[in-house]
């Protein structure tokens, strides 16, 4: 039994670094959700595209983008998810997302998947993201959001359901505002455009009752609980 730590405790990670590659463990959605974000990212246009994946985790979007013809590079402050990314094919980088150690401009990509609603200073960490970010590079973020609703649906309802979240991993006092966020984004030159995700009930319900072996995200109009967003940097 993993020890009983505060909301949002990134050692929550540590814990339960066995669960990252399991088919049917806590970890689960976040692979589903990672597809879904792979889909948003375009194949690399040269030779030694860089995709900067930070907080990437166990490196779950490794077999998603593996494809695209990128160097997919992961940076992550837990060095016992770092481990477990190198073996799915993810160069690991141990950093803070609020102070990345990669110069201005270099990654043709920037994916901040499940991150933004975990970190305390969101403004510092999304100006670090676009500063790494090279013109007409491509940023995807996806989020919880700051509403009543995602606060009952992940916290109330998911921590208590097959799929959902474990208990306490996330601190609803840091969800992301998402008209702030879109402003913050476009501070740094990055236009990003919102769309709404949610499983699809009959590959979850699939996937609960061992039909599948993994679930899958929907696109909704709603970005009420879980969106997504892209943009590209605009060309100064």
């Amino acid at each position: 039994m993993p020890p009983i730590r505060q909301r949002n405790d990134p050692e929550q990670y540590d814990d339960l670094v066995e669960e990252w590659w399991r088919p049917r463990g806590v970890f689960a959605m976040l692979h589903w959700i990672a597809e879904s974000r792979a889909a948003l990212i375009p194949r690399a246009s040269r030779d030694g595209a860089l995709l900067l994946d930070i907080a990437c985790g166990g490196g779950v979007m490794g077999p998603y983008v593996a494809a695209l013809g990128y160097r997919h590079v992961g940076a992550d402050i837990g060095q016992a998810a770092l481990l477990v990314a190198r073996e799915h094919g993810v160069q690991p980088v141990r950093a803070d997302a609020g102070r990345l150690p990669f110069a201005d401009a270099v990654a043709d990509v920037v994916v901040a998947g499940e991150m933004l609603e975990h970190v305390t200073d969101r403004p510092a960490v999304v100006a670090e993201l676009c500063r790494v970010l090279a013109p007409g590079g491509t940023l995807v973020v996806d989020a919880l959001a700051d509403t009543a609703l995602a606060r009952f649906v992940t916290v109330t309802l998911a921590e208590r359901i097959p799929g959902g979240p474990p208990r306490g991993l996330h601190d609803p006092e840091l969800y992301v505002d998402r008209r702030a966020l879109v402003a913050e984004c476009a501070e740094h030159g990055v236009l990003l455009r919102l769309r709404g995700l949610r499983p699809s009930l009959v590959a979850w319900v699939g996937w609960l009752l061992g039909r599948r072996e993994a679930g899958r995200m929907v696109a909704t109009r709603s970005t009420a609980v879980l969106f997504s967003g892209t943009g590209v940097k605009e060309r100064r």
